[in-house]
């Protein structure tokens, strides 16, 4: 069999012929199996996919395939202008690439595959390409597989940010409640950033939101306010506890620094991880120190009640009149407490009343959005950095939002 015969039944691709088939050595000394291919029938716009006259023939170009063992596969053709009415003068299309990608649709497909299971590195010393093609490549198998959203069925969303690099770099991520897939994500923090969400989406699909799930970021909130003039805003329950145990612990590093060097330090030493665990996670020697707390120092004792209290508020599903009268009790307790940094947090929930009420109402908090976040961290880490927020976005995207890119064998047993 000639080794044509043998390109063209492995190059499964329509509207392409082949030609000749020669061996190279290219300039850093790997082997290079180089298929000369040509696009069959009338130039197509590359852009709207039209029937369109060329007028001129370019300088050759190649596309990397699929390795053939150790040998690396390159397409060669020469392509020709075409003068669209619509588009204006580009470069005709082929079936398989993309335009402006020097690799073909298969070998971009394996890439993809193999960036849902292994690092950037481990795929770039494996296919032998270079680091940043990754996450060019990644964006555009996101861009070509992503499935459209249905914007109608989109009533209730979660946001929160990712630090994907350092120096205060994040990412805006916002994903729907009900089906836990990432919507849209953009660079940045801000109130701006959000509102830009909402610009993209529309008026209409704004309108049918109906609950907003957030930790306690202002900006976030303002956004909402201003763009979603339906949705309720839902302060996720975990950042409220949050508050109060980060209150705990400002209580507690007060009071050691207030006896130290003094007998009674003893006492506070050693209560941080006590103070903020949950009852049922407490180690018998945690427990005893908790129960000799009341008598060692009141004032952390106070504060410990205060959060345990919060915690007990949402532990027991109350319904939303119960928890409204709960909370309003909290508060006021927490305003008598006389102690400065649960003072604080009884302002906060006052000012923010009614987004943490609507938990009870609504049952909706960010956990979805965290575990995909958790995901998202887990592949910038696999990554080992990123340089594009663009990358970034498309590595989350790529496994947090049901893409399945196919296996070579699998593309053309399809095609077959």
């Amino acid at each position: 069999m000639r080794a044509e015969t043998v390109a063209r039944r492995l190059l499964s691709f329509p509207r392409l012929s082949v030609g000749k088939v020669r061996f190279e050595v290219d300039d850093l000394g790997s082997e290079v199996l180089v298929v000369e291919v040509a696009v069959r029938g009338r130039s197509r716009c590359s852009r709207c996919g039209r029937k369109c006259p060329g007028y001129d023939r370019l300088k050759p170009r190649r596309w990397r395939h699929l390795d053939f063992g150790a040998w690396e596969v390159q397409l060669e053709a020469g392509l020709c202008r075409v003068e669209c009415r619509r588009c204006g003068v580009v470069v005709e299309q082929v079936s398989w690439a993309e335009p402006e990608s020097r690799f073909t649709l298969h070998f971009e497909e394996l890439v993809g595959w193999l960036a849902q299971r292994c690092d950037k590195t481990a795929i770039s010393t494996m296919l032998r390409i270079a680091w940043r093609s990754v996450g060019t490549i990644l964006e555009r198998v996101v861009a070509r597989l992503r499935a459209p959203i249905d914007w109608t069925k989109v009533t209730a969303i979660a946001t929160d940010e990712l630090s994907f690099r350092k120096g205060q770099r994040y990412l805006t991520l916002v994903s729907d409640l009900e089906t836990g897939r990432i919507l849209w994500s953009k660079e940045g923090r801000s109130a701006a950033t959000l509102e830009a969400f909402f610009a993209e989406i529309g008026v209409e699909a704004c309108a049918r939101i109906r609950h907003a799930a957030i930790d306690m970021f202002e900006g976030y909130a303002q956004a909402i306010r201003r763009c979603l003039p339906n949705a309720t805003i839902v302060y996720d329950r975990f950042h409220v506890q949050q508050l109060a145990s980060k209150a705990v612990d400002e209580v507690r590093r007060g009071e050691w620094q207030r006896l130290r060097g003094t007998d009674e330090a003893r006492g506070v030493k050693h209560l941080r991880w006590a103070l903020l665990r949950n009852p049922w996670n407490v180690t018998p020697a945690e427990h005893e120190r908790l129960a000799e707390l009341p008598k060692q120092n009141r004032l952390i004792y106070r504060a410990y009640l205060l959060k345990e209290s919060l915690a007990g508020i949402y532990r027991s599903l109350y319904t939303t009149p119960w928890a409204k009268r709960r909370l309003n009790e909290w508060i006021a307790w927490a305003l008598r407490s006389r102690l400065a940094p649960f003072r604080k947090v009884a302002r906060t929930l006052r000012r923010c009343f009614d987004g943490v009420l609507a938990y009870f109402e609504t049952g909706y908090t960010t956990s979805r959005a965290e575990g995909l976040n958790t995901k998202a961290r887990l592949a910038t880490r696999q990554a080992y950095g990123f340089h594009s927020a663009d990358a970034v976005r498309a590595m989350i995207e790529l496994r947090c939002t049901g893409i399945a890119p196919r296996l070579p064998h699998q593309i053309v047993g399809v095609a077959g």
